[in-house]
């Protein structure tokens, strides 16, 4: 027996245990038996890039030009088309050379953004519930994180110009995701308005993830935080192709913004990738060129699945707000059972004796507790079974369709 001990830096051991590794395993388990799991835990889109995107990409990876390392930034084509679609869809202008910058999706740019702009003795400010990365890439960077409640955003707000005031140092960061996950909570244009005047007040800048921006419903349309003046004087937004063009696995996410904020997260990247294997950038532009239709479409798909596992959860007496966008359902499960058990213990039940996986809120933290948040990511015939599963694990009867 080796008496050699490995030490891993301390940046590693203020991580916390995985809270979904317990669900993970089980999951794993049970699959392994045999069990059919109707998994809405993960937000791991099972609808496939048009066609066009797959041909253009095998087309691609034909070509021999394109298995060399790639610029750490993006093609510059890729760069412009994310530029003109701000354009087109925002009404914001970008530089593609200063302003854009492509990266291994939006969470490998949202975590060396965090990289680049935090270290030891700084603070962000984070959304609660936390989607983890938020909460860990700041970690991750040495920094310090303050959560405040994001799901009533004009006391997110109010909040948030309290602890600028008030808090010294002051904050470095604010960090803001808007259609919010895990909540679905949304916003309109003039929160961004008020964020943009603190930052500007206090000295902080501005990361917003708008991973989910694509996917919205009876017609809403989530606002850009680059949509307001003086935007980009303080801050960057992230985005992805993995939602609205279904390109999870291909990871190909966008850092977009203020050029001195995106310059120093390429810095960061020059150092630790060589870019996005290049036909993966090729299918990309052609998506962005030619898929705007395909994204309308995939959002109305989300939202027929959206009301239908509404529906069915009301129909098994569950309050569940409907949301105006994300690709997925914050619904708080029952008193009797939240007075029974937390939300993991909760989500363990459902899925060894439902055969139902979703994500427990406290997962998110603290502000998730008494939550499950529950992806759209299968058809709505599974959607309708999953409902039926959870009613006979919890032994409650459905009421008829209205």
């Amino acid at each position: 027996m080796s008496s050699f001990t490995v030490q891993v830096a301390d940046r590693v051991k203020r991580l916390p245990p995985y809270l979904f590794g317990k669900i993970n395993e089980l999951k794993y388990r049970m699959r392994k038996q045999g069990a059919d799991i109707i998994d809405l835990g993960m937000g791991n889109p099972r609808d496939v890039p048009d066609p066009m995107v797959i041909d253009k990409l095998c087309e691609a990876a034909r070509d021999e030009k394109n298995h060399g390392y790639s610029v750490s930034n993006g093609l510059k084509n890729l760069r412009n088309e994310i530029s003109k679609r701000y354009e087109r869809k925002h009404g914001v202008s970008l530089d593609p050379d200063r302003e854009v910058l492509a990266g291994l999706g939006s969470k490998e740019v949202f975590s060396h953004m965090c990289l680049a702009l935090l270290g030891p003795g700084d603070t962000a400010i984070v959304p609660a519930p936390s989607f983890p990365i938020h909460v860990y890439a700041v970690a991750l960077a040495s920094g310090n994180v303050i959560s405040l409640d994001c799901t009533q955003p004009d006391k997110f707000l109010s909040n948030i110009s309290g602890v600028a005031e008030h808090l010294y140092p002051k904050p470095k960061v604010l960090i803001l995701n808007y259609p919010h996950n895990p909540t679905t909570t949304v916003v309109e244009k003039e929160f961004f308005v008020d964020v943009v005047k603190l930052a500007k007040k206090f000295g902080f800048m501005v990361i917003h993830d708008f991973a989910y921006g694509d996917v919205c419903f009876d017609g809403y349309h989530a606002p850009s935080f680059l949509s307001v003046p003086g935007a980009k004087d303080v801050g960057v937004e992230t985005i992805t192709m993995s939602k609205g063009y279904n390109m999870a696995g291909w990871r190909l996410g966008f850092c977009v913004g203020n050029a001195e904020m995106v310059k120093a997260l390429a810095t960061i990247k020059g150092y630790y990738d060589y870019g996005i294997f290049q036909p993966i950038q090729i299918a990309g532009i052609v998506a962005l060129r030619h898929g705007e239709d395909l994204v309308a479409k995939q959002a109305l798909e989300y939202q027929k699945r959206r009301d239908v596992l509404v529906e069915g959860l009301r129909r098994i007496g569950w309050q569940v707000n409907v949301p105006k966008a994300s690709m997925f359902v914050w619904a708080q499960y029952p008193l009797a059972w939240r007075e029974k058990m937390n939300s993991i213990d909760f989500t363990m039940k459902l899925l060894e004796e439902g055969e139902v996986a979703v994500s427990p809120g406290g997962g998110f933290g603290e502000a998730g507790e008494g939550y499950l948040r529950m992806a759209l990511v299968e058809n709505e015939q599974r959607l309708r079974q999953a409902v039926r599963q959870i009613a006979r694990c919890l032994k409650t009867e459905i009421a008829p369709p209205i």
